[in-house]
């Protein structure tokens, strides 16, 4: 029923200012979307934030697409694989979601979600939180 930006967005005028978005930068990562943008048009719609990488694999998406559901397991055959951030995107590119989330006013928690089966949980947590702190900004303007 709510698959994209537009659905939220649609839902949330027909309901009103109770729905809204629980923003996961992993799952557009690997259907295509731009977190910035998707940031951008969604402004104050953004309930909660969770900091989640993914990995695209290029090659596995120009032959299955990127809806694939193989076992997490099979990391080689598939064509995204949850990652520790920064290991699916770059340090530039979780500045630029940061930087949009205050753009649009969202000043709360980043939740990590640690999905990357090629660490263990606590080097991924560690990892995931250095590079948050590079890419976050502590003081208000």
């Amino acid at each position: 029923m709510v698959y994209n930006v537009d659905t939220l967005l649609r839902m949330r005028d027909a309901v009103g200012p109770v729905i809204g978005s629980n923003f996961d930068p992993s799952h557009l990562f690997w259907n295509g979307v731009d977190p910035v943008a998707a940031i951008r048009k969604l402004g104050d719609a953004i309930f909660h934030v969770h900091g989640k990488d993914v990995y695209v694999d290029h090659l596995n998406v120009a032959v299955n697409g990127c809806n694939d559901n193989k076992p997490y397991d099979q990391i080689a055959k598939r064509s995204w694989t949850f990652r520790a951030i920064g290991y699916g995107h770059d340090a530039k590119v979780w500045k630029d979601i940061m930087s949009a989330l205050r753009t649009v006013g969202y000043d709360h928690v980043i939740s990590i979600e640690h999905e990357d089966a090629l660490m263990s949980f606590d080097e991924g947590l560690a990892k995931g939180v250095a590079l948050l702190h590079e890419a976050c900004m502590a003081e208000p303007p």
